[in-house]
């Protein structure tokens, strides 16, 4: 099974259980928010430049609003049935590339959007994909860092994603690197290198 068909599945079983008000990760959004962005994302890629473009985000804003009031159960079932015939993730290949890492994090932005998370347990297959996922995007999602930076799995595997002034290594479980990568603070990483360096990470931009 894929990343992004796994993740689906996943997430809709925990937006099942959670309900619309649970509050995420994602600063201001409830689950029915982030439920919304997904939905347009996919269902309405006419409405979803917004997402990545400043200048039309009133317009995808206003998608979102669509969904205000919509049964919990119709909304959570859209997203389990599937992209649509006419969106562009019904291509096998953009569906994992486009979906899997979004599911992912955003799954674990309504895991772990109040305290008591943990992480999930190890998934050799999964953890596998997101290992490539964050080596493959690292020197996009850490670009504002003004060090180096390489990246570690306590298996011992790391990969240089930044290179510059310092160096800065952080050690994590890929699904931990991957959040703290796409800019999440509730992440279990490690920090390692001169503490300036450290401090220089930690207040840099981190995502998309």
């Amino acid at each position: 099974m894929s990343l992004a068909s796994s993740e689906r599945a996943a997430i809709c079983d925990e937006l099942d259980r959670v309900g619309p008000d649970r509050p995420t990760l994602c600063e201001g959004w409830s689950t029915r928010h982030l439920l919304a962005h997904l939905l347009v994302r996919e269902r309405q890629p006419w409405a979803a430049p917004g997402i990545v473009v400043p200048a039309l985000a009133p317009f995808t804003e206003r998608a979102m609003r669509g969904y205000d009031g919509a049964p919990w159960g119709d909304m959570v079932g859209e997203l389990r049935a599937g992209p649509p015939l006419w969106s562009p993730f019904r291509i096998p290949k953009l569906d994992e590339v486009g979906n899997g890492i979004e599911f992912f994090v955003h799954h674990e932005d309504v895991r772990r959007g109040e305290p008591g998370w943990e992480p999930r347990p190890p998934d050799p297959v999964r953890d596998a994909k997101l290992w490539a996922a964050v080596v493959r995007m690292g020197s996009g999602l850490y670009r504002h860092s003004p060090v180096g930076i390489v990246l570690r799995r306590p298996s011992g595997d790391q990969h240089v994603v930044r290179t510059g002034a310092g160096l800065v290594t952080i050690v994590g479980e890929p699904a931990e690197l991957v959040l703290h990568a796409f800019g999440r603070d509730a992440a279990r990483v490690e920090l390692e290198g001169d503490p300036a360096a450290v401090e220089a990470v930690a207040a840099a931009a981190r995502g998309v």
